[in-house]
């Protein structure tokens, strides 16, 4: 009787695995595909001479990689260094409108891109009411550097302070308590236990916001065209010259991708 209960068992188990495995591979071949597709598709000569060889369209397209990748790390180290103190706010202490903020900080998730860029340029831009602060410093956001990061840097938020927020909230409050008992001030507890705990996460927020800081285009073609990022340049490359220009600048940049979540999985796999 047991012995055939477990049999039953077992191949109630198989259905179940094998009927999960079946549907997980409709999704899997939805994201593959296109992946596969594209290395097939794209032509590899074209790829070499668009970004490493000579004339205005390798120049065009090394200025556009080059300018993705300074202003992406530059909205993502602005966002650690306003960022770290407010996931810690949100981690370790409640206050009233604390979910009202919250829910303030994830709203870009929710905007379309296009929206997140009429946002930055409304507030920020030289005629919104801080822009035109701002204008007056010299700090003007319409197609200029400046106005990338900007666009890069509202987008992104969300990741970089959730993420850093979840690692503060893992700490065992116990080893704070300790080390205020022993005298340690709140900023030598936060320099020397909170941010050693919590930096697992903090390079994984870091990554996550930067990657999503270059795959952003809809808001940085509201607020700056000019100077181009590459993403602006495929499109422009897809409309101007066709698929096989625009395919030529995608793929590097799925590798700077693959490559970029492959290193987060490692870091988040990592253990002190």
């Amino acid at each position: 009787m047991n012995l055939e209960v477990t049999l039953k068992s077992l191949k109630s188990r198989k259905i179940f695995i094998t009927t999960l495995v079946i549907i997980s591979s409709i999704i899997i071949f939805f994201l593959l595909s296109p992946l596969i597709l594209i290395f097939l598709l794209v032509d590899y000569n074209l790829i070499s001479t668009s970004i490493l060889g000579v004339g205005r369209l390798a120049d065009e397209a090394r200025r556009a990689f080059i300018l993705t990748f300074e202003t992406a790390s530059l909205s993502t180290l602005i966002l650690l260094f306003t960022g770290i103190p407010l996931a810690y706010i949100l981690a370790k202490f409640n206050f009233k409108g604390k979910t009202v903020l919250e829910s303030i900080i994830d709203m870009p998730f929710l905007l379309p891109h296009t929206v997140a860029g009429i946002f930055v340029l409304v507030t920020y831009g030289s005629r919104g009411p801080i822009g035109s602060i701002l204008s007056n410093i010299g700090l003007i956001i319409e197609d200029t550097f400046w106005g990338i990061v900007f666009a890069m840097a509202f987008v992104s938020a969300p990741i970089l302070i959730n993420s850093i927020r979840d690692g503060f909230k893992s700490i065992d409050p116990t080893l704070e308590y300790v080390a205020r008992s022993l005298g340690a001030s709140h900023a030598r507890v936060f320099i020397t236990i909170s941010l050693p705990l919590a930096w697992r996460n903090i390079i994984t927020g870091a990554l996550l916001s930067w990657a999503r800081a270059i795959s952003e285009v809809g808001a940085i073609l509201i607020v700056a065209y000019y100077p181009k990022t590459i993403n602006v340049l495929v499109i422009e490359w897809f409309n101007t010259y066709g698929l096989a220009y625009a395919l030529a600048l995608t793929v590097p940049l799925l590798f700077v991708s693959i490559g970029l979540f492959i290193l987060i999985r490692i870091v988040a796999g990592l253990r002190l």
